[in-house]
């Protein structure tokens, strides 16, 4: 199992929210190469961190969109190796996911984190 480890330092933070970006209907992930400091040198972690705006409900709603979306990409990674480890991830959640089903949006991110891989495979 792949333990998640999220981005502490704002300074890491703002270089991966200047790069490369996919919006869907339920979340938006910036993505880009860990940041030096942050490497790890056996890769078990998965360096990603999951935000919400405070717009988008009360804590009750913004944890639950949260769980919602940590829970999908955990699945992803256990069942598939779609997501790259070298590379570092922001997911700001949306509204939506709290409205629709789980089953939506673990499809959601199935497809978004193959079109990661296809854009990380090209360059």
């Amino acid at each position: 199992m792949i333990k998640f480890k999220s981005l502490n330092q704002s300074k890491d933070f703002l270089k991966i929210l200047k790069k490369k970006r996919i919006n869907t209907k339920y979340f938006t992930v910036y993505f880009d190469k860990n940041p030096k400091n942050f490497k790890n040198s056996f890769n078990k972690y998965l360096n990603i961190s999951f935000v919400m705006k405070k717009n988008v409900g009360n804590a009750v709603i913004r944890n639950k969109i949260k769980r919602k979306l940590k829970y999908a990409v955990q699945k992803i990674s256990e069942e598939k190796e779609l997501i790259n480890l070298n590379y570092a991830y922001v997911i700001f959640g949306k509204n939506n996911v709290y409205k629709d089903k789980f089953a939506n949006v673990l499809s959601e991110v199935n497809e978004t984190f193959e079109k990661i891989r296809q854009i990380n495979n090209q360059l």
